[in-house]
């Protein structure tokens, strides 16, 4: 048996040492300059401004998906992917309801994925003068994988039993088991109430209260919690809701930890007995509340979604904003949100995001392949709108506006002239043009999912939809308005420019 002298055993063990430090300083390098590559899109606040409230933020596949309070019998997505991306993103109506019991005045969407599908939940009532007595949960399922549906209504929220009202559902994932979070009234308070569910749509108990105002920054203007919202970190569960009336500037953020085994008992809830996130006046921030949570693209950051005024006397109202920032976690393993910073405010985006943020789309038939396109790029009104090969000429791209009503502006590219129904006619087969901006609601349009990836436009006015005359494929055909039809020729998928 041949042994290997002692130095010569030294040389090998001392050259390994030396080929593990290069790999590893090799690796060092590559992962500081990964960690460089990965820094996120500069982004200022609003997200969004228009139709900010209780606003909902995922970050999947690739794409922000954006849900936030309408007060319409319509809920609207924005898709980016970037955040910066969000703020003038088109709106895209994912759902419509005229169902008497559930038309109207929706709050608070929200999604959450289950087993392959999105459920969107959401409050909704009747159209009364007194409505707010009449709002109650919802759940919309999705056909497939795609955030933006379509969905179906799958269910009323309502413990079996107790048709009561409420609001603010969300999800909650505890010992295996899903629970549904929301606020109802009891005893004269606004209170967070929880209830087991058997699956994503259906709640399979009694309502069970967790937590009532009863410190006196929960009572400002009105005794309320409410706008549940799990958070998970390290093994911990906390449940970050909002406090006080929305209607006042000091509307806010309380936080509880499930400190106890069971969920559904108010015992096995701490609650810190000061606010987690509130108004910063220096920064002309007001009633910061009703958030969710995100993590950026390469899941290094937790990022905060809320809305909040720029003024204390703007209160309940489509006023609020939506707006995000990056936060932290304390030695103990709780989160730590900082102060609302305030808008205009140069701020570093997720980490992790590569893409390029959108400045303008470009509208591709399902039937032909073709764009909708500016005949020649001309800045005259009355201009004709077709179809025509995908060139990537500024004739084929279109800023998307959202005009605050659930309905968008589409502007040209080439021209700054806005989509158009000629001389605002009701009939089939009325020809779309481009015009000058007027403001009417022949020139605002929405945008509605009719498939995975494809969007129905219709006519504010008229409510007919953008069409391909004929169906034909060429060059040049014709784009009218006519009656939906549910055909290819009238379905219309968004490509970021």
């Amino acid at each position: 048996m041949t042994r290997t002298r002692p130095r010569a055993r030294l040389r090998i063990w001392t050259g390994l040492a030396i080929a593990l430090l290069v790999l590893l300083c090799a690796t060092l390098v590559e992962t500081r300059a990964a960690t460089a590559a990965a820094a996120g899109r500069t982004y200022t606040n609003p997200v969004k401004s228009q139709k900010g409230a209780d606003p909902w933020l995922e970050y999947y596949n690739g794409n922000y998906y954006l849900v936030t309070t309408s007060w319409s019998s319509e809920i609207t997505m924005r898709k980016s992917p970037t955040l910066a991306g969000l703020s003038t993103a088109p709106s895209i109506q994912v759902w419509a309801d005229t169902t008497a019991s559930r038309c109207c005045n929706i709050w608070a969407p929200e999604i959450h994925l289950f087993n392959g599908r999105w459920y969107l939940y959401y409050v909704a009532g009747q159209g009364i003068a007194d409505y707010n007595k009449t709002q109650r949960l919802h759940v919309l399922e999705s056909a497939g994988a795609d955030p933006m549906g379509p969905y179906h209504f799958k269910s009323d929220l309502a413990a079996p039993g107790n048709d009561t009202w409420l609001i603010d559902a969300s999800v909650l994932k505890a010992n295996g088991a899903l629970y549904l979070l929301g606020s109802a009234v009891s005893n004269g308070t606004q209170n967070l109430v929880i209830a087991p569910m058997s699956n994503p749509y259906t709640v399979s108990g009694a309502l069970s209260v967790i937590s009532t105002p009863t410190y006196s920054w929960e009572r400002q203007g009105a005794a309320v919690n409410e706008g549940p919202e799990p958070l998970y970190h390290d093994g911990k569960t906390f449940i970050v809701y909002s406090a006080s009336f929305c209607a006042t500037a000091d509307y806010k953020l309380g936080r509880l930890e499930l400190t106890g085994s069971d969920p559904l008992s108010a015992a096995s809830w701490t609650k810190k007995p000061t606010p987690v996130f509130q108004r910063n006046d220096a920064a002309g921030v007001y009633g910061p509340g009703h958030n969710g949570f995100f993590t950026s693209p390469d899941g290094t950051e937790s990022w905060i979604v809320y809305h909040a005024n720029s003024s204390p006397a703007e209160g309940c109202s489509n006023a609020r904003t939506t707006r995000a920032q990056k936060f932290t976690w304390n030695s103990d393993g709780t989160p730590n949100f900082g102060t609302p910073v305030g808008l205009g405010t140069s701020l570093a985006g997720p980490s992790g995001e590569t893409a390029t943020t959108p400045t303008s789309y470009t509208l591709v038939n399902r039937n032909s392949g073709k764009c909708l396109d500016l005949e020649k790029g001309s800045p005259a009104d009355g201009a004709n709108v077709r179809q025509w090969t995908c060139n990537g000429a500024a004739a084929q791209k279109w800023r998307i506006e959202d005009q605050g009503d659930d309905t968008s502006r589409l502007v040209n590219m080439a021209s700054g002239k806005a989509l158009d129904v000629a001389d605002c006619s009701a009939a089939d087969g009325a020809d779309i043009r481009q015009w000058s901006w007027l403001n009417n609601a022949c020139q605002r349009f929405r945008m509605v999912v009719t498939d995975a990836g494809w969007v129905r436009l219709v006519n504010a006015g008229s409510g007919k939809v953008a069409d391909v005359a004929d169906c034909a494929a060429a060059d040049g055909a014709d784009v009218r308005q006519w009656t939906w039809l549910n055909n290819a020729c009238q379905q219309w998928q968004l490509k970021a420019n």
